[in-house]
């Protein structure tokens, strides 16, 4: 197992590691809407944020020699399911067919009061 770190996404804001390496498989640790260049969420909306979540797991993903074509899994937390039209617009934007699995859960509460935070596992290749 390897650590897989860049600082195109946030850094880790507890004791866990951004992405890592198991045999051919990348395990991204949840992802919050947190630019790196500024540290702060770039927008209040949950499609806003979304799309931040899926800018950092492509930056991880990147750093391991993949791209969000390589996602095979996703879970989303959300704070409010009513959202859900909005989520899933700008999850579609960053990704092609075939869509990876995926699960969604609404949640009490979210790291630094984000709206939105998004975990995946993606394919290496080679």
């Amino acid at each position: 197992m390897s650590a897989i770190s860049t600082d195109d996404a946030p850094a880790a804001i507890g004791p866990y590691s951004q992405a890592r390496k198991v045999g051919s498989l990348l395990f991204v640790s949840g992802q919050l809407p947190i630019d790196p260049a500024t540290g702060s969420f770039s927008s209040e909306d949950a499609g806003g944020q979304m799309t931040r979540c899926m800018a950092n797991i492509a930056a991880i993903a990147r750093a391991a020699g993949a791209t969000l074509d390589d996602v095979v899994k996703t879970t989303i937390l959300v704070t409010d399911l009513g959202a859900f039209d909005a989520i899933n617009a700008a999850y579609s934007a960053a990704l092609e067919p075939p869509y990876p699995a995926r699960a969604c859960y609404e949640v009490s509460a979210l790291p630094k009061g984000a709206k939105v935070e998004v975990e995946a596992v993606i394919a290496l290749k080679g």
